[in-house]
């Protein structure tokens, strides 16, 4: 098979992540060790502790709560404050029935009951009752107490019985239609059926063949054949599908499904083939793909590994155990990843990802946390701790992450993370050319991801370009997605340049950033084609401080007239009028000054304003306008700490 992405050794990779058994490999086979795990609870007090929780939890849902068939699932992106795009805080009661509180956010103390949020309600509810059905299970392999067996396959019976009577919930067309039942979409379906499959595994001997067969027949393959009409690309929700249908074969020992599942054209070779670039980042960008493809594939690894067959699909295995740790040599110094394209932001490691990991993937985070902490995955599996304390992470250094359109450079105490092109539409923002800078443990400037997609803030603000720090053409960032050129990266100089060629319709960009000594600069250019209109070109700048502003600003309530959407979204604007090209202006961090010196080769108006951090936080943010007429113009702004 030939890659996209050449992966030449994968066990090679990121080894300084990884740990590695006395004959070098950095796979482990997986066990399950019930015996064992009723042992430990019987003789361990923190382990029965943690079982009786575990009990209490189950034992509740099972008293209070059913799933019904009328009930048909949403979004779970609707799930959000329509004022400000925050999550809804979900409870297990149904919305809008009598008795019920009223729906609230962390920042909005009460949102109305919509249809799209009843139904984003729905899904949390079908997703934390698969769960439950799972935990169940488990329950009774420990307990050996058949009640929690006979629920678990009670609600499979109810699914498989009524599964048709779902309605079919189509979207879209062509490779990108979208089909699901139980669910509102195939991603959701999938990640379900891993739940669902996961139940019958652990309760098999407990019912007839013949009811095994009626959840296969009614049930396991009417899904997968669902989850085969869709995604048939490479894509991160096609991980979790083509997973999922490949735990089904590996339940009914079906071999044609395990073959579509993995060796068809977007079976899962495929997937990490053509989706995992040579530096083994999700080609989709977002960095939460990383960890979003290794929790749809980890548990068909461990399936494969319980039922001695993980040998077959080896390298997929050292592929992703590379997408799991590859993150880390990413991280800024609290641990905050960067946020290319539209997710959210998050730190790394996942911790309890990495602890049920570590079953296949072995890491000292993962063997640390896994000896420490109480999960089923501990309890039926061991993995001893090697060491009593945290272990440390190799430091970050500057890396050139080009078939993933990235770059970072480590030096003088700067670390730049430059994102510089994208690989496909598929999650992409206008945000080509952005970086983020932190200078030792002050966070300088980032990008704060967006919101749930089902907020209007999503596309009309956090995907623009004007929530990032770029070139902006008549208020208009990047304009479709481009895989951009890297021009420049040279660590010793802490130097890295990249250009877009087409940025917008007749206009190139460029981005040169070079971390010195006590200095961070960026060069940006824009440059307009003969036959392109003449247009006002400016640069967005986010900060993470407070802003000291200089005299000669003042209000600018009409701010955002005439202006692209988003503009509105910057509250109380000043602004300084037009008429000099240099600006020099102080940034107080919690513990540092930095002077932020922002010039041009014309002069510019700035404006500055209170702007939307992740809800339901703001920050502070600069935008620079020329409307001078020339064709080509250069912002340069130089960070440096302020002397005392």
């Amino acid at each position: 098979m030939e890659e996209r992405f050449p992966k030449k050794d994968p066990a090679a990779a990121y080894r300084e992540f990884k740990l590695a058994d006395a004959a070098g490999n950095t796979l482990r086979k997986p066990r399950e060790d019930w015996e064992g795990a009723r042992a430990r609870v019987r003789t361990d007090k923190e382990w029965a502790a943690w079982l009786a929780a575990r009990r209490a939890d189950v034992d509740k849902w099972i008293a209070r709560c059913r799933d019904r068939v009328e009930w048909v699932a949403g979004w779970h992106h609707d799930f959000v404050s329509p004022r400000d795009g925050s999550f809804i805080i979900w409870t297990s009661e149904a919305p809008g029935e009598l008795g019920t509180q009223p729906l609230r956010s962390t920042s909005d103390p009460e949102v109305a009951l919509t249809s799209k949020i009843k139904a984003a309600w729905v899904f949390r509810f079908r997703t934390n009752h698969g769960e439950k059905m799972a935990e169940a299970a488990r329950l009774f392999r420990v307990t050996q107490e058949p009640q929690y067996a006979e629920w678990a396959a009670s609600q499979l019976d109810l699914y498989a019985d009524n599964f048709e009577g779902w309605p079919l919930q189509k979207r879209g067309s062509g490779i990108w239609e979208s089909v699901a039942r139980l669910f509102h979409q195939p991603l959701d379906e999938a990640v379900n059926l891993v739940r669902h499959v996961e139940a019958a595994r652990l309760i098999w001997d407990t019912v007839t063949p013949g009811r095994r067969d009626a959840w296969r027949d009614k049930l396991f393959l009417p899904q997968t054949v669902l989850l085969e009409a869709s995604f048939q690309s490479i894509h991160n929700i096609a991980c979790w599908q083509r997973s999922a249908a490949g735990q089904v074969a590996l339940l009914y020992g079906d071999a044609d499904l395990w073959y579509r599942a993995m060796e068809t054209p977007f079976g899962i070779r495929w997937q990490l083939a053509e989706g995992v670039t040579s530096d083994y980042f999700w080609y989709e960008q977002s960095l939460l793909y990383n960890n979003y493809v290794v929790q749809a594939l980890l548990p068909l690894f461990l399936y494969a590994g319980l039922v001695h067959r993980g040998e077959e699909i080896k390298r997929e295995m050292q592929i992703v155990h590379n997408l799991l740790v590859a993150p880390l040599a990413l991280r800024f110094p609290n641990g905050d990843l960067p946020t290319p394209a539209d997710g959210q932001r998050r730190k790394t490691p996942n911790r309890k990802l990495f602890d049920d990991a570590c079953r296949v993937f072995p890491t000292p985070i993962g063997q640390a946390g896994a000896g420490r902490s109480c999960t089923w995955s501990s309890l039926v599996d061991p993995v001893l701790s090697s060491t009593e304390t945290e272990p440390s992470l190799p430091p970050v250094r500057s890396r050139r992450l080009e078939s993933s359109r990235m770059a970072l450079i480590c030096k003088d105490g700067w670390q730049v993370y430059f994102h510089f092109g994208q690989l496909l539409q598929s999650h992409a923002q206008s945000e080509a050319l952005h970086y983020e800078a932190w200078h030792g443990n002050t966070d300088l400037t980032h990008d704060v991801g967006t919101v749930g997609y089902g907020s209007p803030l999503h596309k009309g603000y956090y995907a623009l370009g004007l929530a990032h720090n770029v070139p902006l053409v008549n208020g208009e960032g990047q304009a479709g997605w481009d895989h951009g050129e890297l021009l420049e990266w040279s660590p010793e100089q802490g130097r890295v340049s990249a250009r877009q060629p087409s940025y917008r319709p007749g206009t190139q960009a460029r981005r040169t950033l070079t971390a010195f000594g006590d200095r961070l600069t960026d060069e940006t250019s824009l440059e307009l084609s003969r036959d392109t209109p003449k247009s006002l070109l400016g640069l967005t700048l986010h900060v993470q401080g407070r802003v000291e502003l200089p005299g000669g600003f003042v209000p600018c309530p009409d701010f955002a007239r005439n202006r692209p959407l988003g503009f509105d979204r910057w509250n109380d604007p000043v602004c300084r009028p037009e008429g000099a090209d240099t600006l020099t202006l102080c940034v107080h961090y919690p513990d540092h000054v930095y002077r932020l010196t922002l010039r041009a080769d014309a002069p510019f108006r700035a404006f500055h304003a209170s702007t939307p951090d992740a809800p339901p936080g703001s920050r502070e943010s600069l935008y620079l306008e020329t409307a001078d007429r020339r064709r080509a113009i250069t912002f340069v702004t130089i960070w440096e700490p302020a002397k005392p």
